[in-house]
């Protein structure tokens, strides 16, 4: 995270991650109850890195340094 806030910017950053994260925050929240916080931690990022991964394919453009 902060390679990528170093490398775009806050504002690009959060721009970009922001609806994967958010997506990712509801699901961790309704779906995992894995009663134990490390579990859901890395289920939680797993889940971000796919969602962002797949709206970098959906919208592969959108993703710029100079905006």
């Amino acid at each position: 995270m902060f390679s990528l806030i170093k490398d775009l910017g806050l504002t690009v950053a959060a721009r970009q991650e922001a609806i994967p994260f958010l997506i990712a925050f509801g699901i961790a929240e309704f779906f995992f109850k894995f009663k134990s916080f490390a579990l859901e931690c890395v289920a939680f990022l797993a889940v971000w890195f796919v969602l962002s991964f797949l709206q970098s394919l959906i919208f592969p453009h959108a993703r710029r340094l100079d905006s």
